[in-house]
Order: C-alpha cells, then sequence, then structure tokens
C-alpha cells in the first residue's frame, strides 16, 4: 500500500535554563524548560534519509543557550518569540517554529546579610507560554499548571440526574477545591502591532482567575471555571481565549457515627481528601465572535 508522509515536526526538548543577572549584589534569577519545535521542507529526510534541510536538534539546544545570554531573558514569552524569530528566519527550509517554555520561579530569602543572592523554589505554580511563528504570523499562548486552590464553603452540588447506579448524595456545603491548568491566547499576531507586556499580562490574567475562584458562589465546578474565563476576558483585552482543564478534588465528610460522633459542617468538620479517581472538567471560554484555537488536550499544548 502506497504511503504519503503526514504532519511532523522535530526539534530539541526541554532545554533547562538558569540566568542569572547581576546588579551589583542584587541579583536576579530566571529558571526555564525551553522546547523547541521546528517543521518545514522535510519531505527528503523521511524519504531518503538526506540531512540537507536539517538543522541539528544539537544546534538548537546552542541556540537556546546563546540567546539566554546575548538576548537575556527578559520574559518567557519574548524570549520564545526571539528564538522563533530567529528559526524561521535564518533557515530557508523552516517554515514554523513553536517554543513551548516552562517557567519556575523563585523568591528571595530575606537575611540580615550582605547582598540579595539566596533565593528559595516558588511552590504555588508553573508558568507556561507557547509561541509559534510562520514567518508573517504570531500565536502566543500563556497559562499555568499545578496551581491547587480550595474554597473550604460556598460551594454545593445538588438536583443532579439520579438512575439506578447513582450514590452520591446531594451537598449543600461542600469543598471546592481543583488543580488549575489553564491556557490563554492573545489577540497579538502581528509585529505592527505592540505587544502586550507578557509579565503583567500574565500576573492581572491570574489575579483575575483567582478572584473569580473565590468570589464565585459555586453550584457547579462548570459554573466556577466559566467565570474564572469570563472574568480574564473581561478584564483583559489582549486575551481572546481562555482554556481550563479542572480536576475536581474531592474532600468526602468521613462517617464517624460508629465512634457515637457526629460530623456536621456547620460545627466544622472532618474530611478524607481523596486524589483518585476524580472529576475532571474542561472548557473553553472565548471572547464573542471569536474562534477557538487552543487544543482541547491541553498536554498536546
Amino acid at each position: 500500500m502506497p504511503t504519503i508522509l503526514g504532519q511532523n515536526q522535530y526539534g530539541k526538548a526541554e532545554n533547562r535554563v538558569v540566568k542569572i543577572t547581576r546588579d551589583g549584589a542584587t541579583h536576579h534569577i530566571k529558571d526555564l524548560n525551553v522546547s523547541v519545535s521546528l517543521s518545514g521542507d522535510m519531505d527528503e529526510v523521511h524519504y531518503s534519509g538526506s540531512n540537507a534541510n536539517v538543522l541539528p536538534t544539537d544546534t538548537t539546544k546552542n541556540t537556546v543557550y546563546a540567546f539566554a545570554k546575548q538576548h537575556g531573558i527578559e520574559s518567557a514569552e519574548q524570549f520564545g518569540i526571539h528564538l522563533a524569530r530567529h528559526f524561521v528566519t535564518s533557515q530557508e527550509p523552516i517554515h514554523r517554529a513553536r517554543v513551548r517554555i516552562e517557567e519556575y520561579t523563585w523568591e528571595r530569602i530575606e537575611h540580615t546579610g550582605e547582598g540579595a543572592h539566596s533565593f528559595v523554589r516558588k511552590g504555588q505554580e508553573t508558568r507556561l507560554a507557547q509561541v509559534t511563528y510562520d514567518g508573517s504570523a504570531w500565536e502566543v499562548v500563556s497559562g499555568l499548571k499545578d496551581l491547587t486552590v480550595l474554597n473550604s464553603t460556598d460551594s454545593e452540588f445538588w438536583g443532579y440526574v439520579k438512575d439506578e447506579y447513582t450514590t452520591l448524595p446531594e451537598a449543600y456545603d461542600r469543598i471546592l477545591a481543583t488543580e488549575v491548568s489553564g491556557r490563554w491566547r492573545f489577540n497579538w499576531t502581528d509585529d505592527a502591532q505592540p505587544a502586550p507586556d507578557w509579565d503583567e499580562s500574565y500576573e492581572q490574567a491570574r489575579k483575575h482567575m483567582l478572584q473569580a475562584f473565590a468570589e464565585t458562589y459555586s453550584l457547579s465546578l462548570q459554573q466556577t471555571l466559566y467565570a474564572m474565563g469570563t472574568r480574564i476576558i473581561d478584564h483583559r483585552d489582549e486575551i481572546d481565549e481562555v482554556r481550563f482543564s479542572l480536576p475536581n478534588k474531592h474532600h468526602f465528610l468521613v462517617d464517624l457515627e460508629p465512634f457515637g460522633l457526629k460530623n456536621a459542617t456547620e460545627d466544622g468538620a472532618v474530611y478524607v481528601a481523596a486524589d483518585r479517581p476524580y472529576g475532571l472538567i474542561e472548557a473553553t471560554v472565548l471572547r464573542d465572535g471569536r474562534e477557538a484555537k487552543i487544543p482541547a488536550d491541553l498536554t498536546n499544548l
């Protein structure tokens, strides 16, 4: 049976880059995990093994480190833009570059000694960025993962469909907890447009997402998800699409009746935190009139 080559790409994944900038005795740290993927006129390397159009992945790795030194790392998004533009404009066979970045943040350790050069790894979330460039248009998607949030009240779950297999009791005062994995797509696509302030946009999107989580009286995790995405889009003109994947971190009341104890929410309750199985709620929130482009499976972003 004859075959043809389909969509393909290659590159260097998970290049760990730590950039220290020294401002006198005060140091600044950027800690990234950078994955570069390139595509274009690559048929022959698959059909015949000819490497004539192949930029080695080792060169890709070296470019990441050289650019960290030459250009610095202003933000994950800006660093990705520098790299993507370089690969597409410097190598004729390469038509499209995709740069995915995870950023690990650090906080200063306050101390009485001289200088500001001691840090502790911040454990709240991992910042994410994906930059794609085809020589004419940009697509920038930012986001985060592993951000665990919890409301200890103001959440209910009742009125759902019941059949012969339903055992879950209705809840009128429950814990709502999730580990947020979210992405948001910018409407900046052209170098002729002024680019967003990437760091400010990230901080503000994160702030509005958390405020919506805290301020929404939730009758379902779906409702909370929609409120989080809507608040980001309503407050950030540069963002057109938000997608969340929210596992429901279930907390179940412990049955203490065998010990003669009442376990009720109104007087302070004891819960068991169940890690699996878990409900998984996923959805996209779009600015009206815009098209969805973020993949449903965030692990493929």
